[in-house]
């Protein structure tokens, strides 16, 4: 048994494939279906062990925030550099950690420090927690000074 997950793309799911790939570090295309056509159908793609497929299926069946692609990551360069990749050319910054990438498709970008400083005594929680509810990206440092000053 395996589980992974499954985008419906109306017509950019290769692209998108080709930019999250390039984006997510260790990751690659693994396998790309095309049409008679020529154009891609199903694409697997492997987002740093996680597999992902995307499938051109045409419209009717929009991305929505309710599900996101969640990027748990070590230092405030990885939330940069992803951050700026995923926002770039029509994408939009949301709020929490939370984005959308020009496809649609939204994202969560969560430093793997955060359980921590949202763990604890309940005064830090909340000092983190309304910090965190200020960001659009997350910002370590910020959170890390909201959980030491509270």
């Amino acid at each position: 048994m395996s589980v992974n997950t499954f985008l419906w793309f109306d017509t950019e799911a290769e692209a998108a494939a080709e930019l999250y790939a390039a984006t997510v570090p260790n990751s690659r295309i693994v396998e790309v279906t095309r049409q008679g056509d020529g154009s891609a159908f199903i694409v697997t793609i492997e987002l740093d062990g996680h597999a992902v497929t995307l499938m051109n299926g045409g419209p009717g069946h929009p991305q929505t925030d309710a599900a996101s692609l969640q990027v748990i990551v070590e230092t405030q360069a990885e939330v940069d550099a992803l951050w700026e990749a995923l926002t770039a050319d029509g994408g939009k910054p949301g709020e929490c950690g939370w984005l959308t990438d020009r496809f649609g498709v939204s994202w969560q970008i969560v430093p793997a420090a955060l359980p921590t400083l949202l763990g604890g005594e309940p005064d830090r929680v909340i000092a983190v927690g309304t910090a965190l509810r200020a960001m659009s990206k997350l910002d370590i440092a910020a959170l890390r000074r909201a959980y030491d000053q509270a």
